[in-house]
């Protein structure tokens, strides 16, 4: 086998890891599981870094199980949290599982006839019969109170000055830990992957595996750092929220401008972390940026390997045709080709006015447009000078004062784009 942790290290990629992990990745296919939280119907990029060590694991030859948490979700992970997190009714969290399949089936290919072909698991279907007497004695009997709260995890919550951990969350580490054993049992799972945070919750597991199965059973822990961004502050948001991972969420424009608008520092780490690349290829981007850090040629390499990834080529080749609108020789077509939402995002934050759709019908003359239409000018004259100083473009094509706007220039059949010299835009909406 190839060296994966070697590969994962020198991305980043790897922050604990259990003593005997490496030499068992190295000596056989292993089977590994990394479990998602269904706190919502999506996954946004905060998740992009489980999804890619599961692909990196079916790549290099091993056997990834990515595991649906539909019972665990009904209790809350407490790690990294000082509340206790809002229980979720039963509709609401069969929505987010099938969601969170939904999109792991986009990276992973659970119908492969592979030996190491992905397989995607829910543990509420072995949760959902396990009674609470049953779960006390075979489960609850083997890990001591003193071992569940030595977990960093659990002695923050208690230590800090919140309302506590109630015993719900307190079991969580014990029925996660029942995953692992449950894998290792049924699949042969000797490794269980997750972030920093979960360090606590997966060697609980290991252990289970241990004192539960035939004496000398195997079980192995790694885990990757938490990622943020240079500044410190918490990586996968925007001003506007989550960057998810599902485009009727985050559009594909807005995803691939996240990856654009990274810091010179972040884009460095972020190539490792974030894309297949090999590290030769990578230290020539890096190098290559360097050189001219003004180009963004880490940037754009970035956010072409995660666009294309997560979205695809075609919806890439959008994305960045979007991107040009603003500030590339973009024509009447190429918006057209924007949606709705592509449209408005693109041009969020220019002036808007609305105009009524009846006006369209017999034509506007293009002076009454940029002035008492919309308020773009604040005169007939001084409109009729841009007009005649040929700096008036009507959806990025250039007009004159006879020009008239009718129904066939709308964009998505309600919007037009006035610009004026090369920076001023203004968008019309018919309504």
């Amino acid at each position: 086998m190839e060296n994966i942790v070697e590969e994962l290290q020198w991305r980043g990629l790897v922050h604990d890891i259990m003593p005997g992990t490496e030499e068992q990745l190295l000596k056989e296919m292993t089977t590994t599981y990394i479990g998602f939280d269904p706190t919502s119907d999506s996954l946004h990029i905060g998740n992009l870094v489980p999804i890619l060590l599961l692909v990196h694991l079916d790549k290099f030859g091993h056997k990834p199980i990515a595991l649906v948490g539909g019972a665990t979700g009904m209790i809350g992970d407490p790690s990294g949290k000082s509340d206790e997190r809002n229980l979720l009714d039963e509709a609401t969290l069969d929505k987010n599982v099938a969601g969170i399949k939904r999109v792991l089936s986009r990276f992973l290919d659970f119908n492969s006839t592979a030996k190491n072909a992905p397989i995607l698991v829910n543990n509420y279907d072995w949760m959902k019969t396990f009674t609470f007497i049953d779960f006390a004695r075979e489960v609850g009997k083997r890990i001591t109170v003193n071992y569940m709260m030595a977990k960093d995890s659990v002695k923050k919550r208690l230590s800090s000055d919140g309302e506590g951990m109630s015993f719900t969350e307190f079991t969580y580490q014990l029925i996660q830990g029942y995953d692992f054993y449950h894998l290792h049992k049924h699949y042969n799972c000797l490794l269980q992957m997750g972030g920093s945070d979960q360090w606590g919750n997966i060697t609980t597991g290991t252990e289970l595996v241990r004192r539960m199965n035939h004496e000398g059973a195997k079980a192995y822990a790694m885990t990757c750092p938490l990622i943020t961004k240079a500044d410190g502050s918490k990586f996968g948001k925007s001003e506007s929220g989550n960057i998810w991972l599902d485009a009727d969420k985050t559009s594909v424009y807005k995803f691939y401008q996240f990856w654009v608008n990274s810091t010179d520092v972040d884009a460095e780490k972020y190539i490792r972390i974030f894309t297949f690349l090999d590290k030769e290829t990578i230290d020539a981007l890096i190098a290559e940026h360097h050189e001219a850090p003004h180009l963004r040629v880490l940037q754009k390499r970035l956010a072409q390997e995660l666009t294309t990834f997560v979205h695809s080529k075609v919806e890439l080749e959008k994305a960045i045709k979007a991107s040009t609108i603003l500030f590339g020789n973009a024509t009447a077509d190429d918006l057209k080709q924007l949606d709705e939402i592509t449209f408005l995002e693109v041009f969020e934050g220019v002036p808007q006015a609305e105009i009524s759709r009846g006006d369209l019908e017999n034509e506007i003359d293009i002076v009454a447009v940029l002035n008492e239409k919309t308020g773009f000018f604040k005169s007939n004259g001084e409109a009729r000078r841009a007009l005649t100083a040929n700096s008036i473009s009507v959806n990025k094509e250039k007009v004159i004062e006879d020009f008239k706007l009718s129904a066939t220039d709308l964009i998505n059949n309600q919007f037009v784009l006035l610009q004026s010299g090369k920076k001023n835009y203004f968008v019309v909406r018919v309504v």
